[in-house]
């Protein structure tokens, strides 16, 4: 749907379905997705975040499947405005973990995945609309050091293709790397600094016009317009980045925003013995929950919730931010707090002056979520999600 102001596009991202295949995305488009249309804006264009696993694009390259797709798409009033494409394989009902970048930017396969998905996009994207494709940061943190330079090689073949694919169809594709926790790229700063010295700096420029074919000029141009952010709230939010000023800073090193992901993570103010105690509700084995410790203005990474609550008293007297999507409706749990004040913050920049053209919720973590806050059903709470943002926006 469109957003209050005319000018973007809000959606929700599919991969909270279990849908790793063309037919379980199939009846995820003409099941749930259809029902929350229907509640939002059922006479009206609804943009689909799309997710297609390696799987499903393979399944989508055969003539009739494809067909199909852009049939649903056209009858059910979808717009392909934006695609997930961090996971490459299973990503629900089996333990994914650190699994969820690989394979990552060190690799072909990466690289042939995403443009694959690229060109999946461009046709069945709408006539005149730019496509986000949000992506892995790089690697997982222990192995980008070192590999900056072949991580960066692969981050411009992949804006050179979709150059190229600009010039052969018209429909603008733009990589949306997605900073997190205890990856290559966490931080604004980091991101900042990896882009100014290996994705928008002069040699860079070079790459790219020779890569696409391209005059130094026309290459400077199609940097930023194929290359970006993705800028996830919860992951910002746990990283203790301040809103006003991080997205000042991306602004101001010309790094742009092509998908602004919508959601909310974990907060404990204070942690004690019964914190420690109320979180073994959300320690469960399929998705790594990052933690960022505040001791005074020093912070401490941990790259999963077992290993911080493994740390005992040690913790206590922090403030931890644990990376678990909490349905964005949520203030605040018995025993916590969540970061919502933090992506209403956003929402408000948003609404002063626009940060990105494609608003997206993204609450994956619907099926592992504690029952309490499951009760009403997904497509209750998603159209509660969609509602939240809207009246934050109008």
């Amino acid at each position: 749907m469109r957003t209050p102001d005319g000018r973007g596009w809000l959606t929700y991202c599919l991969n909270i379905h279990p849908a790793e295949s063309w037919a379980a995305v199939r009846a995820a488009l003409l099941g749930p997705t259809r029902a929350i249309k229907a509640r939002v804006c059922a006479d009206a264009p609804f943009a689909v975040g799309l997710r297609f696993s390696a799987e499903t694009v393979r399944d989508l390259a055969e003539p009739a499947a494809r067909a199909d797709l852009v049939r649903i798409l056209a009858e059910e009033d979808y717009r392909a405005v934006t695609v997930n494409g961090f996971p490459y394989g299973p990503f629900h009902d089996t333990r994914v973990k650190q699994d969820v970048y690989r394979p990552d930017w060190r690799s072909a396969e990466r690289l042939a995945y995403t443009n694959a998905l690229a060109d999946l996009m461009a046709a069945i994207a709408p006539d005149g609309e730019p496509v986000s494709l949000s992506t892995v940061p790089g690697a997982f943190k222990a192995l980008g050091a070192g590999a900056e330079a072949e991580i960066a090689a692969n981050y411009l073949r992949a804006a050179a293709h979709c150059a190229r694919l600009r010039d052969r169809t018209g429909v603008e594709v733009a990589i949306a790397i997605e900073p997190e926790p205890c990856c290559f790229l966490e931080t604004v700063a980091e991101s900042v600094a990896f882009f100014e010295a290996y994705l928008f700096w002069d040699r860079a420029v070079g790459v790219m016009a020779d890569l696409a074919g391209l005059s130094r000029g026309e290459a400077a141009a199609a940097l930023p317009r194929h290359l970006g952010l993705c800028y996830d709230v919860c992951h910002a939010a746990v990283e203790f980045e301040d809103p006003a000023a991080s997205l000042a800073a991306l602004a101001a090193a010309g790094v742009p925003i092509h998908k602004l992901q919508l959601s909310s993570a974990l907060r404990i103010a204070r942690v004690d013995a019964h914190a420690r105690a109320a979180l073994a509700a959300f320690d469960e084995p399929t998705y790594l929950h990052q933690v960022v410790a505040r001791r005074g203005a020093d912070l401490a990474r941990v790259s999963d919730l077992p290993e911080a609550l493994g740390r005992g008293a040690a913790a206590d007297g922090e403030e931890w931010r644990v990376h678990f999507h909490l349905p964005i409706f949520v203030r605040e749990l018995p025993d916590f707090d969540t970061t919502q004040d933090f992506l209403a913050e956003v929402l408000a920049l948003h609404r002063a002056a626009p940060i990105s053209p494609h608003l997206e919720v993204e609450t994956y973590t619907w099926g592992v979520l504690p029952e309490a806050l499951t009760r009403d059903g997904l497509e209750a709470a998603v159209t509660r999600e969609i509602d939240w943002v809207k009246d934050r926006l109008t």
